[in-house]
């Protein structure tokens, strides 16, 4: 098993590539901390807790009840995500302020928490969640773009302070993924996103957590300050 024993910690647990990214982990013999606004049950958690990464008190309560009960944390999965999506000139500074906060300061502050723990025992990983958007921008997406755009910027700067520490900082720019995010998007617009992929279909949420799984484990031993499309090449 390609994570045995080591201690992870994934936001955006309760639904969605999060949840598939904890059934995966567990499965490679991970330890599965996951944390949600509302974390309910997910299969294959050790834990889950209730936190809006948005407030730095609650991220620091969390990352120290994990290091309580487990005394480090080998993986972190930035994974936690929202979109509130509207072109530039309807685009209200809410919906702006929301979606940064949770896509942007949310990786900052787990981040920031846990990087400290990782440089002490000079190991880790911290896997960080941007998207094609991140890479390529995206109609209507003035905020959800700049959030994962930023997450880029903070991978490769990490990689290159973390690095040297013994802790790798990679991401993961996922297409379209068949998650409950589109349970509302019309069968004719969920149409025109399958046209755009060569495969012909969106992600499974698994397929992201797979890569995921790659880049925490030790066969990845070498990849540091990486972004890895995971979109069935749709931006070929």
């Amino acid at each position: 098993m390609r994570l045995k024993d080591k201690i992870c910690l994934v936001t955006g647990a309760a639904q969605g590539i999060g949840a598939a990214t904890v059934a995966k982990f567990a499965a490679e013999g991970a330890v599965v901390i996951g944390c949600d606004r509302r974390p309910g049950s997910v299969p294959g958690a050790a834990a889950m807790h209730a936190v809006d990464v948005t407030k730095r008190n609650e991220v620091d309560a969390l990352v120290a009840a994990v290091l309580a009960a487990h005394g480090r944390i080998d993986v972190l999965v930035n994974n936690a995500g929202i979109t509130k999506d509207a072109r530039l000139v309807k685009m209200t500074l809410e919906q702006f302020d929301a979606v940064i906060d949770v896509n942007l300061r949310g990786v900052f502050h787990l981040s920031q928490a846990v990087a400290p723990h990782m440089v002490e025992r000079g190991a880790g990983v911290i896997l960080n969640a941007s998207s094609v958007v991140g890479l390529y921008g995206n109609y209507g997406q003035t905020n959800y773009a700049a959030s994962k755009f930023g997450v880029i910027g903070f991978t490769k700067t990490w990689s290159r302070e973390l690095g040297p520490k013994g802790v790798r900082v990679n991401a993961v720019a996922p297409g379209f993924v068949d998650t409950p995010i589109l349970a509302t998007v019309p069968d004719k617009v969920l149409a025109q996103m399958r046209s755009q992929v060569p495969l012909g279909r969106l992600a499974r949420p698994e397929e992201i957590a797979n890569v995921y799984a790659f880049l925490a484990s030790d066969e990845a031993s070498y990849i540091n300050g990486t972004v890895i499309e995971v979109s069935g090449g749709m931006t070929v």
